[in-house]
């Protein structure tokens, strides 16, 4: 891939209303599934966390995001943030998806992320927990990709 340092505004220090929408074009941007693509949100040595995996650099990244929906059908997401300061914002998610036996699951966590003077992720950090449920469980409906602005986050659906 090639090594692309597009500045990715808002940037550094944070705000609320920046951090906001840092995180929204993160969610929007994972639930695109394109591996390219939202790698160029990270730094080219970006370094993750990923449950029990430690993708370093873009490739990593898209070699990583490549298998999880390789796996992870019908994949959506939705971030909420949670604390910001300075170049540091905190975000809680959730997202559905089911696996190639059709069982469904809503996986929880938290991420931690750090930016560059230039809006770039240079470390995300995220935990996470995996709930089984059924499919007439799901809170998440809409069309692959973006999230309508009409469907509610997470607070709203008391997740």
């Amino acid at each position: 891939m090639t090594e692309i340092h597009e500045p990715r505004p808002p940037f550094p220090p944070f705000i609320f209303d920046t951090a906001t929408q840092k995180v929204r074009m993160a969610e929007d941007g994972w639930n695109n599934r394109n591996p390219e693509r939202v790698a160029l949100a990270y730094t080219v040595d970006s370094q993750w966390r990923n449950r029990a995996e430690f993708p370093v650099g873009r490739e990593q990244i898209i070699e990583f995001l490549t298998q999880k929906w390789a796996k992870e059908h019908e994949y959506r997401l939705i971030k909420e943030l949670w604390a910001f300061n300075g170049n540091r914002i905190a975000v809680r998610f959730a997202y559905e998806w089911h696996n190639d036996n059709g069982d469904w699951f809503r996986s929880y966590g938290n991420e931690n992320w750090e930016f560059d003077e230039n809006g770039l992720m240079r470390r995300r950090y995220a935990s996470i927990n995996d709930l089984a449920i059924q499919e007439t469980d799901r809170k998440f409906h809409w069309p692959q990709g973006r999230r309508p602005d009409e469907h509610p986050g997470l607070s709203e659906l008391g997740l």
